[in-house]
């Protein structure tokens, strides 16, 4: 690839696999003037990245060979084992950028060092028309080396930003899953508010707004969440104690029941609710169903 005047000398890297975020990266890395070795199982997902300037290998291991720097973007930590089964990694610089389990990033880890590789592994908080747009708010989770991410930073930062998280392997893997498992729980109360007025002469749209902002506000209540599960204190500043939050449930539970709404993604939460204040203050905040979470068996 032709280096651009205005990005001199600027490390090459390898990237492996070229999905709709991979080959987000990809233009981002290019447009920087970052020389791209690319390779996808489908070699027709190429094309186009050829086109544009990024050299394609013919294999995983071709594309391996090509730089020290290797960026992997599969769809699974299945995915990244079998397209590096068999492939050099001795004295490589392997970036996972793959989702997966924290138990999944930590063995991979000790994968690489087994085949010689350094290893960091990677959680994209960013969706594909993020990357490259700073102010859009994308960032990637990573853990690991600390060496090895201090010396990529600055080539690892040019599509997305980057937060790192600590040398366990896994931490990426499992601030990403922290992240989006809270975001899920966010989708699912909207999902119960939008049913609650779904046969109602409301418009969503007009609730749409009020939801949003409501959402916004109670954010910042994760902070005084942290505090309590650090301090041990559960009361401290509390405004809205358990028993008072329990007592107010059976309203919710009856307009469900009153709008034709499924309670299900209420209920579970409530129901911890009422256990933890069975068995503690009703003074404390709603941090104790963190406990409760914590001491549940696996289903």
């Amino acid at each position: 690839m032709t280096q651009h005047s205005d990005h001199p000398e600027k490390p090459s890297l390898t990237l492996l696999g070229l999905g709709a975020m991979g080959s987000a990266l990809a233009r981002t890395w290019m447009a920087a003037g970052h020389p791209l070795t690319v390779w996808n199982r489908n070699p027709a997902r190429a094309a186009a990245l050829a086109a544009e300037g990024a050299r394609v290998a013919c294999s995983a291991a071709e594309a391996v060979a090509a730089n020290s720097l290797v960026i992997a973007c599969l769809l699974d930590d299945g995915s990244v084992g079998e397209a590096l089964a068999g492939v050099d990694l001795d004295g490589k610089d392997l970036v996972n950028l793959t989702t997966s389990t924290p138990a999944q990033a930590r063995a991979r880890a000790a994968w690489a060092r087994e085949r010689g590789a350094r290893y960091l592994d990677g959680g994209i908080m960013a969706v594909p028309p993020m990357i490259g747009v700073s102010e859009a708010g994308g960032y990637v989770f990573y853990s690991g080396s600390r060496e090895l991410f201090e010396r990529h930073r600055e080539t690892l930062a040019v599509p997305v930003a980057t937060t790192y998280v600590g040398e366990d392997a896994g931490f990426a893997a499992l601030h990403d899953v922290a992240l989006l498992s809270a975001m899920y729980g966010m989708f699912a109360g909207a999902a119960h508010a939008f049913a609650l007025i779904r046969q109602e002469d409301i418009d969503p749209a007009s609730l749409a707004p009020l939801l949003a902002d409501w959402l916004v506000a109670m954010a910042p209540s994760v902070h005084q969440t942290a505090d309590h599960l650090k301090s041990g204190d559960y009361t401290k500043g509390v405004v809205s104690n358990l028993g008072m939050q329990v007592a107010g449930t059976p309203a919710f539970l009856d307009t469900a029941e009153q709008q034709g709404v499924s309670p299900e993604l209420l209920f579970p939460y409530f129901a911890l609710m009422r256990q933890r204040l069975a068995e503690g203050s009703g003074e404390e905040s709603l941090t104790g169903v963190v406990d409760l979470l914590r001491r549940r068996p696996n289903h």
